[in-house]
């Protein structure tokens, strides 16, 4: 009767296998509610939550050595990397909606840290140096309730637009580093007058390639009396020949709704010489994730 008795691989049997410390893996610490409500994100970028909530994870010790890689910084690609290990709901952060990026990197500086966040800043009046607490979950509750308004009417046209990507918002970095090049070469005197114009002449074309580029890669669809479209080269066309009053009108909206999604400047107060003034407040940098003692 024995011998009937079905065989049983101890070596490779699940409870055998299974790793002892895996009881001791980071949980959740805290649960989101995206600006976005999960929308805009391409498909399989985003693993849509059923309740509007997504799980924030501390960040790990190879999370933090990402903040310490200067060409992972400048590149975007460290910010990616810790979204991706803190949120896993987010499959893909380079397709991101930047209204959402800002909710992110602050849930994940409280997981990680807690909910308060020290800053240190000069007064411009006295130069003493002041401590200060954030308290990031007033920061936090603030991003979330962002609403971001997607149609614009400009005369006849209805232009639907959608939020730049995590990876729009860093080749917008980069093209403010090419405007700065334009200004370098103006300014170098080791150069001729014609290699000057040159190379100016280069940088700026490339920089109003991006700039265009960028505006066109908002723009979702554009309704006209006789007609829609969703196709991004009929859309780049437009944008390459609509008036500058119809330009200046999608890129003013775009930048008006990347604006109000920043944090607000802090309100501080020297004290030394009482003196108000106002600090920035930023994320997306090394600074904003170490650790404070």
């Amino acid at each position: 009767m024995d011998n009937d008795l079905p065989l049983v691989d101890v070596k490779n049997s699940p409870s055998t296998n299974s790793n002892p410390l895996s009881g001791y893996y980071r949980q959740p610490k805290i649960f989101v509610n995206l600006p976005s409500n999960g929308d805009y994100y391409p498909a399989g970028a985003l693993d849509r939550s059923s309740n509007g909530q997504y799980a924030v994870f501390a960040m790990t010790a190879k999370d933090e050595l990402m903040f310490k890689t200067p060409d992972a910084l400048l590149n975007g690609q460290s910010t990616v990397e810790i979204i991706k290990s803190c949120i896993p709901a987010i499959k893909d952060p380079w397709v991101m909606p930047t209204i959402d990026v800002d909710t992110a990197l602050i849930a994940i500086r409280i997981a990680t840290y807690g909910e308060k966040m020290e800053i240190t800043s000069n007064c411009p009046k006295c130069q003493s140096e002041n401590n200060y607490e954030l308290p990031l979950t007033d920061y936090l509750s603030m991003a979330q309730k962002f609403v971001f308004s997607g149609t614009l009417n400009v005369g006849e046209l209805v232009v639907h637009l959608k939020p730049y990507t995590y990876q729009q918002l860093t080749t917008a970095g980069l093209k403010a580093m090419e405007q700065q090049r334009v200004f370098e070469i103006i300014n170098n005197e080791e150069l001729g007058d014609k290699e000057k114009i040159e190379r100016f002449q280069k940088s700026f074309t490339n920089l109003t390639s991006l700039t265009v580029d960028t505006i066109t890669e908002c723009i979702a669809k554009i309704e006209s009396p006789q007609g829609a479209t969703d196709n991004i080269q009929f859309i780049k066309d437009f944008i390459n020949n609509a008036p500058k009053d119809v330009f200046d009108a999608v890129q003013e909206h775009i930048k008006s709704m990347r604006e109000a999604i920043d944090m607000p400047n802090q309100k501080l107060k020297c004290t030394e010489c009482d003196t108000d003034y106002e600090v920035p407040i930023t994320m997306d940098q090394s600074d904003f994730f170490a650790e404070r003692s």
